[in-house]
Protein backbone atom coordinates (compact mmCIF):
# COMPACT_ATOMS: atom_id res chain seq x y z
CA UNK A 1 0.00 0.00 0.00
CA UNK A 2 2.80 2.39 0.89
CA UNK A 3 4.65 1.56 -2.34
CA UNK A 4 1.56 2.27 -4.43
CA UNK A 5 1.01 5.49 -2.54
CA UNK A 6 4.63 6.49 -3.04
CA UNK A 7 4.47 5.82 -6.78
CA UNK A 8 1.28 7.80 -7.06
CA UNK A 9 2.77 10.71 -5.13
CA UNK A 10 5.93 10.63 -7.25
CA UNK A 11 3.86 10.56 -10.45
CA UNK A 12 1.79 13.51 -9.21
CA UNK A 13 4.89 15.51 -8.37
CA UNK A 14 6.44 14.78 -11.75
CA UNK A 15 3.32 15.94 -13.58
CA UNK A 16 3.19 19.06 -11.42
CA UNK A 17 6.82 19.80 -12.26
CA UNK A 18 5.95 19.59 -15.95
CA UNK A 19 3.14 22.07 -15.38
CA UNK A 20 5.44 24.38 -13.43
CA UNK A 21 7.98 24.19 -16.24
CA UNK A 22 5.36 25.31 -18.77
CA UNK A 23 4.29 28.20 -16.53
CA UNK A 24 7.88 29.24 -15.85
CA UNK A 25 8.70 29.15 -19.56
CA UNK A 26 5.65 31.28 -20.36
CA UNK A 27 6.49 33.82 -17.66
CA UNK A 28 10.10 33.98 -18.84
CA UNK A 29 8.99 34.45 -22.44
CA UNK A 30 6.66 37.26 -21.42
CA UNK A 31 9.28 39.04 -19.32
CA UNK A 32 12.04 38.64 -21.89
CA UNK A 33 9.89 39.41 -24.93
CA UNK A 34 11.69 42.69 -25.75
CA UNK A 35 15.01 40.83 -25.68
CA UNK A 36 14.22 37.54 -27.43
CA UNK A 37 11.54 38.65 -29.90
CA UNK A 38 13.05 38.56 -33.40
CA UNK A 39 11.06 41.57 -34.63
CA UNK A 40 8.67 44.33 -33.64
CA UNK A 41 5.28 42.64 -33.09
CA UNK A 42 3.43 45.69 -34.46
CA UNK A 43 5.54 46.36 -37.55
CA UNK A 44 3.78 45.62 -40.84
CA UNK A 45 5.66 44.20 -43.83
CA UNK A 46 3.20 43.45 -46.62
CA UNK A 47 5.95 42.07 -48.83
CA UNK A 48 6.45 39.27 -46.27
CA UNK A 49 2.77 38.56 -45.49
CA UNK A 50 1.80 34.93 -44.90
CA UNK A 51 5.38 33.72 -44.86
CA UNK A 52 5.32 30.10 -43.59
CA UNK A 53 7.50 28.84 -40.70
CA UNK A 54 11.18 28.60 -41.47
CA UNK A 55 11.16 24.78 -41.79
CA UNK A 56 8.38 24.85 -44.42
CA UNK A 57 8.80 25.57 -48.11
CA UNK A 58 9.19 29.31 -48.61
CA UNK A 59 10.03 29.95 -44.96
CA UNK A 60 12.61 32.45 -43.74
CA UNK A 61 15.02 32.27 -40.80
CA UNK A 62 14.10 35.86 -39.93
CA UNK A 63 10.57 34.65 -39.09
CA UNK A 64 10.91 31.29 -37.28
CA UNK A 65 7.14 30.75 -36.95
CA UNK A 66 6.15 32.70 -40.05
CA UNK A 67 4.21 35.93 -40.43
CA UNK A 68 0.53 36.93 -40.36
CA UNK A 69 -1.66 38.63 -42.95
CA UNK A 70 0.09 41.97 -42.42
CA UNK A 71 3.60 40.54 -42.45
CA UNK A 72 4.07 40.81 -38.68
CA UNK A 73 6.36 38.24 -37.07
CA UNK A 74 4.25 35.53 -35.45
CA UNK A 75 6.79 34.49 -32.81
CA UNK A 76 7.14 38.08 -31.61
CA UNK A 77 3.37 38.44 -31.36
CA UNK A 78 3.14 35.19 -29.41
CA UNK A 79 5.74 36.38 -26.92
CA UNK A 80 4.05 39.73 -26.38
CA UNK A 81 0.64 38.06 -26.33
CA UNK A 82 1.79 35.99 -23.36
CA UNK A 83 2.19 39.26 -21.48
CA UNK A 84 -1.44 40.17 -22.06
CA UNK A 85 -2.73 36.74 -21.03
CA UNK A 86 -0.68 36.65 -17.83
CA UNK A 87 -1.40 40.24 -16.80
CA UNK A 88 -5.14 39.85 -17.36
CA UNK A 89 -5.28 36.47 -15.61
CA UNK A 90 -3.23 37.42 -12.56
CA UNK A 91 -4.83 40.83 -12.10
CA UNK A 92 -8.39 39.53 -12.51
CA UNK A 93 -7.81 36.61 -10.12
CA UNK A 94 -6.19 38.88 -7.53
CA UNK A 95 -9.02 41.42 -7.71
CA UNK A 96 -11.72 38.75 -7.59
CA UNK A 97 -9.95 37.03 -4.71
CA UNK A 98 -9.70 40.18 -2.59
CA UNK A 99 -13.37 41.05 -3.11
CA UNK A 100 -14.64 37.49 -2.74
CA UNK A 101 -12.58 36.60 0.32
CA UNK A 102 -13.53 39.83 2.08
CA UNK A 103 -17.25 39.37 1.42
CA UNK A 104 -17.09 35.69 2.31
CA UNK A 105 -15.40 36.39 5.64
CA UNK A 106 -17.85 39.10 6.60
CA UNK A 107 -20.94 37.16 5.49
CA UNK A 108 -19.87 33.88 7.06
CA UNK A 109 -18.76 35.40 10.36
CA UNK A 110 -21.61 37.86 10.94
CA UNK A 111 -24.46 36.37 8.88
CA UNK A 112 -27.68 38.37 8.96
CA UNK A 113 -29.19 40.46 6.19
CA UNK A 114 -25.84 41.23 4.56
CA UNK A 115 -25.20 37.51 4.11
CA UNK A 116 -28.63 37.06 2.51
CA UNK A 117 -28.16 40.00 0.14
CA UNK A 118 -24.66 39.03 -1.00
CA UNK A 119 -25.57 35.38 -1.55
CA UNK A 120 -28.73 36.28 -3.52
CA UNK A 121 -26.71 38.67 -5.68
CA UNK A 122 -24.28 35.81 -6.22
CA UNK A 123 -27.13 33.49 -7.24
CA UNK A 124 -28.31 36.01 -9.82
CA UNK A 125 -24.77 36.47 -11.05
CA UNK A 126 -24.29 32.73 -11.52
CA UNK A 127 -27.37 32.61 -13.74
CA UNK A 128 -25.50 34.48 -16.49
CA UNK A 129 -22.82 32.74 -18.60
CA UNK A 130 -19.41 34.34 -18.07
CA UNK A 131 -18.69 34.99 -21.75
CA UNK A 132 -22.16 36.40 -22.41
CA UNK A 133 -21.96 38.72 -19.40
CA UNK A 134 -18.48 39.88 -20.39
CA UNK A 135 -19.54 40.42 -24.00
CA UNK A 136 -22.54 42.56 -22.97
CA UNK A 137 -20.59 44.68 -20.48
CA UNK A 138 -17.66 45.26 -22.82
CA UNK A 139 -20.05 46.16 -25.64
CA UNK A 140 -21.53 48.90 -23.47
CA UNK A 141 -18.45 50.34 -21.72
CA UNK A 142 -15.89 49.61 -24.44
CA UNK A 143 -12.98 47.19 -24.45
CA UNK A 144 -9.62 48.02 -22.88
CA UNK A 145 -7.08 46.22 -20.73
CA UNK A 146 -8.56 47.65 -17.54
CA UNK A 147 -12.18 46.90 -18.41
CA UNK A 148 -11.35 43.34 -19.47
CA UNK A 149 -9.64 42.74 -16.12
CA UNK A 150 -12.56 44.29 -14.22
CA UNK A 151 -15.18 42.28 -16.11
CA UNK A 152 -13.37 38.98 -15.62
CA UNK A 153 -12.87 39.77 -11.93
CA UNK A 154 -16.58 40.53 -11.50
CA UNK A 155 -17.46 37.17 -13.01
CA UNK A 156 -15.25 35.31 -10.49
CA UNK A 157 -15.76 36.83 -7.05
CA UNK A 158 -18.76 34.70 -6.06
CA UNK A 159 -16.71 31.49 -6.17
CA UNK A 160 -14.34 32.80 -3.51
CA UNK A 161 -17.17 34.29 -1.48
CA UNK A 162 -19.11 31.02 -1.29
CA UNK A 163 -16.10 28.92 -0.30
CA UNK A 164 -14.86 31.37 2.34
CA UNK A 165 -18.38 31.88 3.69
CA UNK A 166 -18.81 28.15 4.23
CA UNK A 167 -15.45 27.88 6.00
CA UNK A 168 -16.14 30.95 8.14
CA UNK A 169 -19.54 29.55 9.18
CA UNK A 170 -17.88 26.40 10.51
CA UNK A 171 -14.94 28.20 12.12
CA UNK A 172 -16.73 30.99 13.98
CA UNK A 173 -18.11 28.58 16.59
CA UNK A 174 -14.98 26.48 17.03
CA UNK A 175 -13.50 26.20 20.52
CA UNK A 176 -10.30 28.11 19.72
CA UNK A 177 -12.32 31.02 18.30
CA UNK A 178 -14.67 31.02 21.30
CA UNK A 179 -11.68 30.94 23.65
CA UNK A 180 -10.06 33.92 21.94
CA UNK A 181 -13.38 35.76 22.01
CA UNK A 182 -13.75 35.04 25.73
CA UNK A 183 -10.31 36.54 26.32
CA UNK A 184 -11.50 39.80 24.78
CA UNK A 185 -10.27 39.46 21.21
CA UNK A 186 -12.06 41.75 18.76
CA UNK A 187 -13.80 40.51 15.65
CA UNK A 188 -11.19 42.01 13.34
CA UNK A 189 -8.44 40.14 15.21
CA UNK A 190 -10.40 36.89 15.15
CA UNK A 191 -10.98 37.15 11.42
CA UNK A 192 -7.37 38.00 10.68
CA UNK A 193 -5.66 35.67 13.15
CA UNK A 194 -7.93 32.64 13.41
CA UNK A 195 -10.40 32.48 10.52
CA UNK A 196 -8.45 33.75 7.52
CA UNK A 197 -5.40 31.44 7.94
CA UNK A 198 -7.72 28.42 7.91
CA UNK A 199 -9.37 29.35 4.61
CA UNK A 200 -6.14 29.90 2.66
CA UNK A 201 -5.70 26.32 1.38
CA UNK A 202 -8.98 26.14 -0.59
CA UNK A 203 -8.55 29.72 -1.77
CA UNK A 204 -5.09 28.96 -3.18
CA UNK A 205 -6.49 25.98 -5.08
CA UNK A 206 -9.46 27.93 -6.44
CA UNK A 207 -7.22 30.82 -7.45
CA UNK A 208 -4.92 28.49 -9.37
CA UNK A 209 -7.77 26.97 -11.37
CA UNK A 210 -9.24 30.44 -11.85
CA UNK A 211 -6.06 31.57 -13.62
CA UNK A 212 -6.64 28.90 -16.27
CA UNK A 213 -10.30 29.81 -16.57
CA UNK A 214 -9.54 33.52 -16.97
CA UNK A 215 -6.92 32.81 -19.63
CA UNK A 216 -9.54 30.95 -21.66
CA UNK A 217 -12.16 33.64 -21.02
CA UNK A 218 -9.79 36.42 -22.13
CA UNK A 219 -8.85 34.48 -25.25
CA UNK A 220 -12.54 33.87 -25.99
CA UNK A 221 -13.41 37.55 -25.66
CA UNK A 222 -10.47 38.50 -27.88
CA UNK A 223 -11.57 35.87 -30.39
CA UNK A 224 -14.99 37.53 -30.47
CA UNK A 225 -13.41 40.97 -30.91
CA UNK A 226 -14.25 42.19 -27.39
CA UNK A 227 -10.90 41.69 -25.66
CA UNK A 228 -7.88 43.96 -25.40
CA UNK A 229 -8.17 46.17 -28.50
CA UNK A 230 -5.55 46.16 -31.29
CA UNK A 231 -2.78 46.75 -32.02
CA UNK A 232 -1.88 44.91 -28.79
CA UNK A 233 -1.22 41.25 -29.72
CA UNK A 234 -3.43 38.72 -27.93
CA UNK A 235 -3.63 34.99 -28.45
CA UNK A 236 -7.40 35.05 -28.88
CA UNK A 237 -7.27 37.74 -31.57
CA UNK A 238 -4.53 35.80 -33.35
CA UNK A 239 -6.80 32.75 -33.37
CA UNK A 240 -9.60 34.85 -34.79
CA UNK A 241 -7.36 36.03 -37.60
CA UNK A 242 -6.05 32.55 -38.29
CA UNK A 243 -9.45 30.87 -38.62
CA UNK A 244 -9.93 32.54 -42.00
CA UNK A 245 -6.63 31.14 -43.31
CA UNK A 246 -6.71 27.52 -42.16
CA UNK A 247 -5.87 26.21 -45.62
CA UNK A 248 -3.41 28.87 -46.80
CA UNK A 249 -1.87 29.94 -43.47
CA UNK A 250 -2.37 27.08 -41.01
CA UNK A 251 0.36 28.42 -38.71
CA UNK A 252 -1.69 31.53 -37.90
CA UNK A 253 -4.16 29.54 -35.79
CA UNK A 254 -1.98 26.57 -34.82
CA UNK A 255 0.67 28.30 -32.74
CA UNK A 256 -1.64 30.59 -30.69
CA UNK A 257 -3.94 27.61 -30.08
CA UNK A 258 -1.05 25.45 -28.89
CA UNK A 259 0.19 28.28 -26.65
CA UNK A 260 -3.22 28.58 -24.96
CA UNK A 261 -3.51 24.81 -24.65
CA UNK A 262 -0.11 24.34 -23.04
CA UNK A 263 -0.44 27.23 -20.59
CA UNK A 264 -3.93 26.25 -19.45
CA UNK A 265 -2.87 22.62 -19.15
CA UNK A 266 0.19 23.58 -17.11
CA UNK A 267 -1.87 25.70 -14.72
CA UNK A 268 -4.45 22.93 -14.28
CA UNK A 269 -1.76 20.34 -13.57
CA UNK A 270 -0.31 22.56 -10.85
CA UNK A 271 -3.84 23.17 -9.53
CA UNK A 272 -4.47 19.42 -9.26
CA UNK A 273 -1.21 18.99 -7.38
CA UNK A 274 -2.01 21.83 -4.98
CA UNK A 275 -5.48 20.43 -4.37
CA UNK A 276 -4.05 17.04 -3.42
CA UNK A 277 -1.34 18.65 -1.31
CA UNK A 278 -3.49 21.15 0.60
CA UNK A 279 -6.61 19.00 1.10
CA UNK A 280 -5.67 16.16 3.47
CA UNK A 281 -9.13 14.63 3.11
CA UNK A 282 -8.12 13.41 -0.36
CA UNK A 283 -5.39 11.29 1.18
CA UNK A 284 -8.07 8.94 2.57
CA UNK A 285 -8.74 7.78 -0.96
CA UNK A 286 -5.13 6.68 -1.54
Amino acid sequence: MSDARGRRTWSRDLVALAGLAVIALTVAAALLAPVVAPADPLKNDLLSRLTPPMWAAGGERAHPLGTDTLGRDLLSRLLYGARVSLVVALAAVALAGVVGVTLGLVCGYYGGWLDDVVMRVGDIHLAFPVILLGFVVLSVVGASLGTVIAVLAVTSWITYARIVRGEALSLRDRDFVEAARALGARDAYLLRRHVLPNVWPPIIVVATFSVARVIIAEASLSFLGMGVPPPAPTWGAMLDEGRNYLTTGWWLALFPGVAILLLVLGVNLVGDWLRDLLDPRLEKGL
